[in-house]
């Protein structure tokens, strides 16, 4: 076999483990072992291990994936957005629904310390860039900060629930928090100068501008 053949093959197995991995968490849970995600995937354990080295491997690769191809594109589509506002809005509504159906795979990702600045800031600097110019139209509180957007995202993520099928709870308490966004006379208390979840790998929205508030993205104003 040639060595270019090897190398595809060894890309196809990573992706099939990763996939398996993500779509075994969602179902059964943290506590999924690996040898049943190495069975979903069609390969032995011993090439999980090869592969990844341990779970925490194979879970920052999970992370990684999905963040790649679930939550980045809909902080990047807000930027597509005639209204930003609404942008915005649509944005953390999608990113709060699909981070509800992958609990699992988040509380596994802060175990395997896959939450990074990088991951961060892919988060956020779309983000920012809409906020900012949201803000330039007079459409959300002048004081919002992309950190605030982060934060209502953890908060609507605090109340879903495993019976509430529907996401009918975590859909009620985002739209009360993006409520509270829109223009107001009464400034918001300032924010300290801690990270927002005290470690900047809590979370994958704990956003760059957390620990410098004022500096929220490239073009904010």
């Amino acid at each position: 076999m040639s060595e270019q053949r090897r190398r595809a093959d060894a890309l196809r197995n990573s992706d099939r483990i990763v996939r398996a991995a993500i779509a075994a968490l969602r179902e059964s849970g943290v506590a999924v072992p690996l040898e049943e995600i190495a069975r979903r995937a069609g390969v032995g354990i011993a090439t999980v291990y090869r592969r990844f080295g341990d779970r925490d491997g194979v879970v920052r690769a999970c992370f990684e994936t999905y963040f790649a191809e679930e939550v980045e594109p809909l902080a990047l589509a807000a930027r597509e957005a005639a209204d930003p506002r609404e942008g915005l809005a649509e944005a953390l509504a999608a990113i709060v629904d699909t981070l509800a159906a992958h609990q699992a795979l988040l509380t596994a990702a802060r175990e395997a310390g896959a939450f990074t600045v990088a991951i961060a800031e892919r988060f956020s600097e779309p983000l920012g860039d809409v906020l900012a110019e949201a803000r330039r139209r007079g459409l959300v509180r002048a004081d919002l900060l992309v950190r605030d957007l982060a934060a209502i995202v953890v908060m609507a993520l605090a109340t879903v629930n495993r019976s509430d099928h529907e996401g009918s709870d975590h859909r009620r308490y985002l739209a009360l928090l993006l409520a509270g966004t829109r223009p107001s006379a009464e400034p918001l208390p300032r924010p300290s100068a801690a990270r927002l979840f005290g470690h900047e790998d809590d979370h994958p929205c704990a956003a760059d501008g957390a620990a410098q508030p004022e500096r929220e993205s490239p073009r904010s104003g």
